[in-house]
Order: C-alpha cells, then sequence, then structure tokens
C-alpha cells in the first residue's frame, strides 16, 4: 500500500541553471546537495533535481506533466518572479473553483504552475 508521495525527480542535463533556478528564483528550501543533485523540503516532500544519463536537451513536450506549488500570495510571486525575467504562459486568473492559477516554465521548459486557494 502507497501511504504518501514522498518526492519528485526532474532530470535535466543543465543541472546549474535548474538548480539555480528552483534554489534562487523560486526560493525553495534546500534539503540536501551533491555534484550533480539537489534536494529541496517540504514537509516529508522532496523535490529533486539531478543529472541523467538518458536526459539531454530542454524538454520537448512540456505538458506532459505540470508541477503546482502553492502560493499565499499570487499576485506577488508572480511579479517576484516576473521582475526574476520567469516566463509565463497564463497569468494570475481566477479558477470556477475559486482559487487562482498562474502558469510558467524553468530553465528546461519544464510547466509549472501557482496556485491560490
Amino acid at each position: 500500500m502507497i501511504d504518501n508521495i514522498a518526492g519528485i525527480n526532474i532530470w535535466t542535463d543543465n543541472f546549474k541553471e535548474m538548480s539555480n533556478f528552483y534554489e534562487n528564483i523560486l526560493s525553495l528550501k534546500v534539503h540536501s546537495t551533491k555534484d550533480n543533485w539537489i534536494s529541496f523540503e517540504y514537509l516529508d516532500f522532496r523535490l529533486n533535481i539531478g543529472t541523467h544519463s538518458m536526459v539531454n536537451k530542454k524538454n520537448n513536450d512540456s505538458h506532459r506533466i505540470m508541477i503546482n506549488l502553492l502560493s499565499n500570495n499570487i499576485d506577488q510571486m508572480y511579479k517576484t518572479l516576473l521582475n526574476k525575467d520567469v516566463q509565463f504562459i497564463r497569468k494570475p486568473e481566477k479558477e470556477k473553483w475559486g482559487g487562482w492559477v498562474a502558469t510558467f516554465y524553468d530553465p528546461d521548459r519544464n510547466i509549472l504552475q501557482l496556485l491560490q486557494k
């Protein structure tokens, strides 16, 4: 039986830029690092960035997976990330379910979303 999701790995051949983006642009809390691996933590969950011999170039199918990140102030986060030259593909918009969503790319063109409940 699965009790929880422990984390997500994002493989890249662009480790320096990707780790910088998640650590310094998104300001995620670093749990641990190795030469080509960085792990960010929130409670018991880990978001990991690492190199993999089978991964090269940017993501050619950005819509295959999407990582959702919670924010308690999506407008401020949107402005902060815009000032850091993050490329948004959807400005903050209110959803029918009552929350807010904004969508953007990381350096490998993986899609991430900000969510505010």
